[in-house]
């Protein structure tokens, strides 16, 4: 099923739901009765709803960060690939075209091997990290005739090839993350759930305004919960991170 239509489903069944239980209280009990309560709840609810938005909010800006950095992440680590390769141009032939082969099988395995593993939930296997050490050990062996040009090229690609090893790691802590832990999971879950529930209290709307006030924060909280869940993952479900980058590496590699 499509992302947006899950999310509509969910929040229109949501809303639904919580506007038929408004409609059954209002039969069951009291509008004056529950005007009593209107004064007391509504300290309370501004409390609950208060902290519940503060970690909605919290939550949800903590995984744009993880998304955006994740994109970032493996730009960068696709570009410090290709600037491996330019750095090693300076290399003797044999070095060079060794390195560039490795750079090519890595992106290679990057996109079509550890990519569907990551937005699979799998743990990532394959030869990419082989190939990584093969590359550090062709410019590591690569002569350099004592020429000074050719010294600072294998520092460069040294240094290029590090940063692979970093943004490669912060590529696969991202896709091992469990996301949101439990507790925060529990957290967000009850707070919604206490929101909703001082919003039956409230006396005084007639039935089809508070079916419209409950049906909409019932559609708002499920709305932003389901937001977060999709989100949690940068490698799958809405944010969904792609290869692009290893696309675009292969292209300049070819």
């Amino acid at each position: 099923m499509d992302i947006y239509l899950q999310g509509l489903v969910w929040v229109l069944g949501v809303a639904i739901v919580a506007g038929a239980l408004t409609v059954l209280i209002h039969r069951l009990t009291s509008g004056d009765g529950r005007s009593v309560n209107n004064e007391s709840a509504g300290n309370v609810f501004v409390i609950v709803g208060g902290l519940q938005a503060v970690l909605v909010a919290f939550v949800l800006i903590s995984l744009f960060d993880t998304v955006s950095s994740a994109g970032d992440n493996a730009q960068q680590e696709a570009n410090s690939l290709v600037a491996v390769t330019w750095a090693s141009d300076s290399f003797p032939e044999a070095a060079r075209t060794q390195i560039h082969d490795l750079a090519r099988k890595y992106a290679t395995a990057v996109r079509d091997q550890e990519w569907p593993q990551m937005q699979a939930g799998e743990a990532v296997t394959g030869p990419a990290a082989q190939y990584l050490a093969q590359i550090h050990q062709a410019i590591d062996q690569a002569p350099d005739n004592d020429d000074d040009w050719i010294k600072d090229r294998k520092t460069e690609a040294s240094n290029q090839l590090w940063q692979v090893y970093q943004f490669r790691q912060d590529r696969l802590d991202a896709a091992d993350g469990s996301g949101v832990n439990s507790v925060t999971w529990f957290a967000l879950i009850v707070g919604s759930v206490l929101s909703m529930v001082f919003t039956y209290m409230f006396g005084g709307p007639k039935l089809i305004a508070h079916v419209i006030i409950v049906g909409v924060l019932a559609a708002t909280m499920t709305l932003l919960l389901f937001a977060i869940y999709q989100l949690q993952d940068p490698f799958n479900g809405g944010a969904n991170v792609g290869p692009d980058a290893f696309d675009s590496a292969l292209a300049r590699l070819t």
